[in-house]
């Protein structure tokens, strides 16, 4: 039988058998109040599990009467109920570890713990902090330590039953008291002290509380584990507690611990509790999208196509579009006339309609909050970028009540997350935010805010986030508010880079002054610019020899496609100030044109350092493959659309050009993708440089 009788004078010898023997992990027993079965409760069960521990929770479905001990004292519920469940417990030789749960998770399991414990040479081990709580002027009685924190945390301790019954016994406060304040007066008082036989866990070996420590404590990824190191102690904690105002450090430690992510295996919970919808017997989810259009915003064309190619059943889906921008008014409505009638209901504010961008989704979150049948809402901003058409199946199968799959900025670490918060509540970047978005670590994780795109289950807006004005802030603007709600919820929020989802555009100098003024991203959304207007068969043209030579240092090859030709075009037409065809013309150096044609210059549309782009990006290295030697930049003195009609230019005759190269690119050809000839070109545009 091991040794846990009382303290005598052979201490030392039993001591030693004691340890040698260890106390049996099935005599150990995790005892925790939650009330309320949060996702931080869920997270403590989960690591709980992990390491074999037997928990037992006191007060579940009860109502809390405890107080916000977090920013006030209280959680004298805890002890009541504690005193309550201890009373049955008959076992001398039990160990009680008595935790808080929302914000805790255990980074080892009962074996060290219980090492760990029984080192101490105590009978009770509380928690430590290096802040005193509630009563500063308590501090002077405290008794001092030569090494570590000084004051007793009422988060964590370990004990046996009868010096832990003994403690509680005297207990006669409120729910509402405060526990912390009730267990300081126990260890400050001598007689009390030494009865119960009480010690801190000064150096943090079993317990890590966070308030006051932030900077102490890092992760230590170590031969596939993950565990939470102190520094300053050089310990490595069984239990972390995210106390206080340290809620977020906990959700980030937790993102790791208890190996939930390790180098060596990638994420281990990211495939836990799915929601699988392959071969789903039942109809799928009702979603409800909405869609929010607040300023001016490139492709939204686009935009609606890839809505159009999610896959997923569009009886299941119902649209919620709010647009504040009259210039896109007609898109949406193009969209809408040709497809309203796929979706199960559609709801369109347009931009006549006094509504602002809060207001629009307050509108939206009650309207799947009011219909029953509605199981989740989508918010999608409409600078979303959704490449991946699987996109919604995957995050509704992640079974999260509130998860954004990541999207960024080309070219830029901006995403749809942050990864941690200042301290006034904006932007911080968080240890592992540079490695998540480029891609070095994949999984699920907790992050403070989450914008632009995101999933958020119905059942929570009908229980938790019932309020109607989630979005409204005076101080924050509307997705920071929404974030802000759900965090003092209790809620947690999770991003996803498990997959490649898509990008996020730049709206910033995007001008709304002509018919087609995607034309004009090249520089802000490259990427987007090259999908919409350059041909699909361009970056295979040396790969499968798509390049023709119809004369000798003569090239033809695909570079634009249909719908470039058609902008380009309409453009022209758009602007419509042709030149007459003639030898005059004042938009030239010298007034002379010496073969005229009738054209439009790139400058006289504000098109020119576009074009430049253009010729740089995706005509200079073809110019180079097929002239060895030769480099270019692309200086073109002249850049137009010329317009070909039949007997339109007699003065256009069979001529040479000055320039090293000349580039003609047909525009309005049929059925041939790229190849003009001179029958073709009466009733032709093209460009010309």
């Amino acid at each position: 039988m091991p040794f846990i009788m009382e303290f005598s004078d052979n201490f030392t010898c039993c001591l030693q058998v004691f340890l040698e023997q260890g106390a049996p992990m099935y005599k150990l027993l995790v005892v925790t109040v939650a009330t309320k079965e949060t996702d931080g409760f869920r997270r403590f069960l989960r690591s709980a599990k992990h390491f074999n521990y037997s928990v037992k929770v006191l007060g579940r479905n009860q109502k809390w009467r405890g107080g916000d001990h977090t920013t006030a004292p209280g959680g004298g519920q805890n002890v009541r109920l504690l005193k309550e469940a201890l009373e049955e417990m008959k076992d001398s030789e039990k160990i009680i570890l008595f935790i808080d749960s929302y914000d805790v998770v255990f980074a080892s399991g009962p074996k060290e713990l219980l090492k760990k414990f029984q080192q101490a040479r105590h009978k009770v081990v509380f928690s430590s902090e290096s802040l005193i709580w509630p009563e500063r002027h308590l501090e002077d009685k405290h008794p001092h330590v030569r090494e570590g924190n000084r004051f007793l945390g009422s988060g964590g301790f370990i004990g046996y039953l009868p010096n832990i019954k003994e403690m509680v016994s005297d207990w006669l406060g409120e729910d509402a008291d405060s526990d912390q304040l009730y267990f300081t007066k126990i260890y400050i008082d001598p007689a009390k002290k030494k009865s119960i036989n009480i010690t801190l866990d000064s150096k943090c070996r079993l317990f890590q509380n966070l308030h006051g420590a932030l900077d102490e404590v890092v992760l230590k990824f170590e031969d596939g584990r993950v565990r939470a190191r102190n520094v300053l102690y050089d310990t490595l904690p069984v239990i972390i507690h995210g106390n206080g105002p340290t809620k977020l450090q906990i959700n980030y430690l937790g993102n790791y611990i208890p190996n939930t992510w390790t180098f060596e295996t990638g994420c281990t919970a990211c495939q836990e509790d799915l929601r699988p919808l392959t071969g789903l017997q039942s109809e799928y989810p009702l979603v409800m999208i909405g869609i929010f259009i607040q300023q001016p915003t490139p492709f939204v064309t686009v935009f609606f196509e890839r809505l159009l190619n999610q896959q997923y059943p569009k009886n299941r889906l119902q649209l919620f579009i709010y647009n504040k921008e009259a210039h896109h008014d007609q898109q949406v409505s193009s969209f809408l006339q040709e497809h309203r009638h796929l979706y199960h209901n559609v709801k369109f504010i347009e931009s006549t309609e006094d509504m602002d961008g809060t207001a629009s989704r307050n509108l939206g979150f009650d309207l799947c909050r009011k219909d029953k049948d509605c199981d989740y809402f989508l918010s999608l901003d409409i600078e979303v970028v959704l490449k991946n058409e699987n996109t919604l199946k995957i995050i509704i199968e992640q079974n999260l009540p509130i998860v954004a799959p990541m999207i960024t900025r080309t070219g830029r670490l901006w995403s749809n997350f942050w990864g941690a918060l200042s301290a006034d509540g904006y932007y911080a970047r968080s240890e592992d935010y540079v490695d998540i978005v480029q891609g070095r670590r994949v999984g699920v994780w907790n992050v403070p805010y989450v914008s632009s795109v995101y999933l958020i289950k119905a059942d929570l807006l009908r229980t938790e986030l019932t309020e109607y004005d989630l979005f409204n802030s005076n101080s924050l603007d509307s997705d920071m508010a929404f974030c802000d709600n759900v965090r003092n919820k209790g809620i947690f929020m999770y991003v996803s880079n498990m997959h490649n989802f898509g990008r996020i555009l730049s709206t910033e100098n995007y001008k709304t002054s002509h018919l087609h003024n995607d034309l004009w991203q090249i520089f802000e959304n490259p990427v987007d610019w090259q999908e919409r207007y350059i041909h699909k068969n361009y970056t295979l043209i040396m790969k499968n020899k798509l390049i023709e030579t119809p004369c000798p240092d003569v090239y033809w090859f695909p570079v634009f496609s249909d719908v470039a030709c058609n902008h380009l075009i309409e453009e022209m037409e758009h602007f419509g100030r042709w030149s007459g065809g003639k030898n005059t013309d004042t938009r030239i150096q010298g007034g002379y044109e010496n073969v005229p044609t009738i054209d439009i210059h790139m400058n006289q549309i504000n098109f020119e350092k576009e074009w430049h782009k253009f010729l740089l990006e995706y005509i200079a290295p073809i110019t180079e493959k097929m002239y060895p030697g030769y480099y270019t930049k692309c200086s073109t003195p002249l850049n137009f659309v010329v317009r070909y009609k039949p007997d339109e230019q007699p003065l256009l005759v069979p001529h040479h050009d000055a320039s090293t190269f000349t580039i003609n690119i047909a525009l309005n050809s049929k059925d041939i993708d790229y190849q003009v000839n001179e029958e073709e070109l009466a009733g032709n545009r093209s460009c010309r440089t």
